[in-house]
């Protein structure tokens, strides 16, 4: 800096007129009138701005006074990482590449396991078992209908010749009926209740069967259904899906069966963050085999000294602001939600402040440092302010340069009537509108153009190579 401030002396004690006309006629000294024209504006036309690189930032209505300012970073959300871990033991096989973005559904990595194998034969077993008490439960089903049927009939009978044993007793006595077809009615009655109480022993049997079938069939289902909720967690595949299926499978085999290897898919979007294994190692069962991340799902960590305590609360206005850099626009901050953390910190006297930006930009990423301005409650209002890096001293003064409302090609030099600042905003009590622009950067090399000997310049244009030259 101090190299360009010497070049921009040397050019302004050597510098020739700017009439580069001069040794073709006469040389037309500047009249009173003329002079006195001179004010202390500035031009700074586009290829100027552009060779000193100068920027401008508006003048904005902020509740400076109110404003808590923190330094702070920006880091990941604690859902923002996922780990892909095995679920059994065996040899992977990666298909992705550290730091290659990802889509649910992508193939991450393979595992081929002997524990999937085995698990596969436990599944068969499983099914044999449930196949075997459904066939049971099927036959004692009609076993069962049968057998109430026989019971119903059976009962019947008895109703019938007991209602008839009952009629003949009646007519016994007239002698209609003989004793000889009393006794055959009798015996038939008799017959009947014993062939009934025989069934009706036959049926508690049956009962216990059937209920020892239905028990064995619900053991039978659970163990396949546990076995199969096992297989989905360790494949990512839903039961529904491992019990499908496949047309194109000659066998004809529900899905489960055909998987050879474990194919393991991203199951959200993101970034492969790290990747833990070798590709063809052998993993053990839980191991971590990579970590993705998802970079948007960041928020912002600051630190407040303690003493902001009783002007912070969960309701305040929080906002987070951009580092100071090139190319980023100092006003470009973005509101969000204020969170104080549950622990304060003795050592240094600080608490945490947690907040969650409601707008993604592109300056957002994940250990970027930024700044978090919280609006306490206060009685001041708004103030008009400018960016503190606007303002340069010159002296024993202040200044800073507006942009010409009327002519963008020009700036205004303004002794700085400074108020209170929050260290990055500073309040202007004058000189200055709503919507007015200041020039932000390239203003120490105006300031440096219009200072000559600590006394500031009337008026002068630079030359587009970036010299300049004072009013003459």
């Amino acid at each position: 800096m101090k190299t360009y401030s010497h070049i921009i002396i040397f050019a302004l004690a050597y510098l020739p007129g700017c009439d580069k006309g001069a040794g073709d006629g006469p040389v037309i000294a500047p009249s009173q009138e003329t002079a006195s024209a001179a004010t202390n504006r500035i031009d700074i036309p586009a290829t100027v701005r552009n060779n000193l690189g100068i920027t401008f930032a508006k003048v904005e209505a902020r509740f400076v006074e109110r404003t808590i300012r923190a330094p702070g970073y920006f880091e990941l959300a604690p859902k923002a990482r996922r780990e892909y871990r095995t679920m059994l033991d065996g040899r992977v096989e990666i298909h992705i590449s550290q730091y290659e973005s990802i889509e649910p559904g992508q193939q991450l990595f393979t595992l081929d396991s002997p524990q999937w194998r085995e698990l596969q034969e436990r599944l068969n077993e499983a099914e044999s078992k449930l196949l075997q008490a459904k066939a049971r439960s099927d036959t004692i089903a009609p076993l069962m209908a049968a057998h109430e049927r026989h019971r119903d009939a059976l009962q019947k009978g008895v109703d019938i010749w007991t209602d008839r044993l009952t009629q003949l007793e009646k007519s016994r006595d007239s002698g209609v009926i003989t004793e000889e077809e009393f006794a055959r009615s009798r015996a038939v009655l008799a017959s009947t209740r014993a062939e009934h109480a025989e069934v009706l022993k036959n049926e508690a049997e049956l009962q216990a069967r059937k209920v020892e079938i239905e028990a064995q069939l619900y053991g039978a289902r659970e163990r396949f259904e546990l076995l199969m909720m096992n297989a989905s967690t360790v494949l990512h595949i839903p039961v529904s899906e491992l019990n499908a299926i496949d047309p194109k499978s000659p066998k004809k085999h529900p899905r489960w069966r055909e998987i050879d290897v474990v194919h393991v898919r991203a199951v959200a979007p993101g970034v492969v963050e790290s990747v833990s294994l070798t590709n063809g190692g052998w993993a053990g069962e839980a191991s971590l085999v990579m970590t993705t991340v998802q970079p948007e799902k960041i928020r912002f960590r600051a630190m407040s000294l303690q003493s902001d305590l009783p002007r912070l609360n969960g309701d305040a206005l929080a906002r987070i602001a951009p580092p100071e850099s090139p190319g980023l626009d100092i006003g470009d901050s973005v509101a969000a939600i204020l969170t104080i953390g549950l622990e304060a910190h003795p050592e240094n006297r600080t608490i945490s402040l947690i907040a969650t930006p409601q707008e993604k930009r592109a300056w957002m990423r994940s250990g970027v440092s930024a700044f978090i301005e919280v609006v306490t409650n206060s009685s001041e209002g708004k103030a008009l302010a400018i960016p503190r890096s606007a303002i340069v001293k010159d002296g024993i003064t202040h200044v800073f340069f507006r942009r010409d409302p009327g002519n963008a090609n020009k700036a205004i030099r303004v002794e700085a009537d400074m108020g209170v600042n929050d260290g990055r905003w500073v309040v202007i009590n004058s000189g200055l509108g709503l919507g007015d622009e200041v020039v932000l950067e390239g203003a120490y090399e105006l300031k440096l153009a219009t200072a000559q000997s600590g006394t500031s310049q009337k008026g002068g244009h630079f030359h587009a190579d970036g010299t300049y030259h004072d009013e003459h």
